[in-house]
């Protein structure tokens, strides 16, 4: 990376493409030689996307640490230690400061619930070393979460096929 100071993006809204932003970036730095590691917070390994599998070959960092979605869960207490886990992964990610860049997908979920203290995932992200660059994703980013962000980006759902019965789709939705 340059050496300029890392950025903070938040991609949230409830509409679709704030993940999809992100791997956007996340190929534009792998193009431009930059280290990047990707922390999932809700998706599980059933999940296989095609973003996991591009970040393969390209040699991203990819830590799957949620169980899946929460609607699917028989065991909260699991899927709340499981996201638990990821943000410990990820704030050791951040604080070692060897990846330019690190996207946090999903990590809105587990702040909103309460299973992730955002004074932790602020004072992280405000802490991290100058060149470390984030991007958070997900729903209702708390607004501590918003303030030091440099970038945030509202999705507004106008229309998606799923309110019509239209299940996600290989290739376009994961």
């Amino acid at each position: 990376m340059s050496g300029k100071r890392g950025l903070v993006i938040v991609n949230t809204g409830d509409g679709k493409g704030k993940s999809s932003s992100a791997f956007g970036v996340m190929l534009r730095a792998v193009a431009r030689g930059w280290s990047v590691a990707v922390v999932q917070f809700i998706k599980s390994d059933k999940w296989q996307t095609g973003e996991k599998k591009m970040a393969d070959d390209l040699g991203v960092e990819w830590i799957v640490g949620g169980d899946g979605f929460t609607w699917e869960s028989n065991d909260m207490e699991a899927t709340e230690r499981a996201a638990q886990d990821a943000w410990g992964r990820a704030k050791a990610l951040i604080e070692g400061g060897e990846f330019d860049l690190i996207i946090l997908d999903e990590a809105t979920y587990p702040v909103t619930f309460g299973w992730i203290d955002v004074d932790d995932v602020v004072g992280t992200i405000r802490s991290r070393p100058e060149s470390v660059n984030i991007i958070v994703t997900g729903r209702d980013a708390h607004a501590s979460i918003v303030e030091v962000a440099d970038t945030v980006t509202e999705m507004r759902k106008v229309k998606h096929a799923f309110d019509e019965g239209i299940i996600a789709r290989k290739g376009l939705d994961f």
